[in-house]
C-alpha cells in the first residue's frame, strides 16, 4: 500500500499580494491580461520586487481630496510625464499597500494618507520603463490603490525635480500622456462625484 500525502507541516503563508490578487476583479481584457503575467510572475520568483528582474512589482497610490474633488499628481523626470506617487519596495518589503503608503508619504510629505475608500486593489498596470539610471528598459507591474489625505496643502514636493500638482479630474486626464492614468483617473471619477 502506498503512503498517503502528507500536508506540509509548515506552509507558506499566502503573500500580501496574492492575498489581495485573490480578492480583486480585473475589468477589461487588458488588465485581466496583467493581471494574468502579474500571477505567472508570483508563481515563477519569491521575489517579485527584485529590480534587475525584467518584469517587476511596483505599488502606487493615486491620491485624491474628496471634499474638493481633486487628485495629486507628481512630475517624474525619467518618463517625462505627469503620475500617480509610488515605486519599489525596499529590501525586506513585500505588502504591496505599504510600499505604496511608505512611497507616498515620501513623495508628498502628507502624513495623514489613509487607503480610500477601501484597502484594495484599484488598478493593476503593467507599463514600460524607458532604459536610465543604468538600467536597461524594463516592465512595471503596477499595483495601483487609491488614498485620501484631509490636509491638501501640507504636500511638499520631495525635491526641485519632482513638483507636486493638485488638479481636477479633468485637468490630471488634460495633463497626462499615458493611458493606463487615464485608466486609473476614470475609476476614481465615481467615487469623487457626488450622486446626482
Amino acid at each position: 500500500m502506498d503512503p498517503q500525502p502528507t500536508a506540509d507541516p509548515h506552509p507558506q503563508p499566502a503573500s500580501e499580494l496574492a492575498v489581495l490578487l485573490d480578492r480583486y476583479q480585473p475589468a477589461g481584457e487588458p488588465e485581466t491580461a496583467d493581471v494574468r503575467r502579474l500571477r505567472e510572475l508570483t508563481g515563477a520568483t519569491a521575489d517579485l520586487w527584485r529590480r534587475e528582474l525584467p518584469l517587476h512589482v511596483t505599488a502606487s497610490a493615486l491620491i485624491v481630496h474628496p471634499a474638493t474633488g481633486r487628485v495629486l499628481l507628481r512630475w517624474h523626470q525619467r518618463q517625462q510625464a505627469w503620475l500617480q506617487v509610488g515605486g519599489h519596495g525596499d529590501p525586506g518589503e513585500t505588502d504591496p499597500l505599504a510600499i505604496a503608503a511608505r512611497e507616498a508619504v515620501e513623495e508628498t510629505g502628507l502624513t495623514d494618507l489613509a487607503p480610500w475608500p477601501d484597502a484594495g486593489i484599484k488598478h493593476v498596470a503593467i507599463v514600460g520603463v524607458p532604459a536610465g539610471k543604468g538600467e536597461p528598459a524594463h516592465e512595471h507591474a503596477d499595483v495601483r490603490f487609491f488614498m485620501a489625505t484631509e490636509l491638501p496643502d501640507a504636500a511638499r514636493a520631495e525635491n526641485a525635480h519632482a513638483p507636486l500638482r493638485w488638479l481636477t479630474l479633468a485637468q490630471a486626464r488634460e495633463a497626462t500622456s499615458e493611458p493606463n492614468l487615464r485608466e486609473t483617473l476614470a475609476r476614481v471619477e465615481p467615487l469623487l462625484t457626488p450622486p446626482a
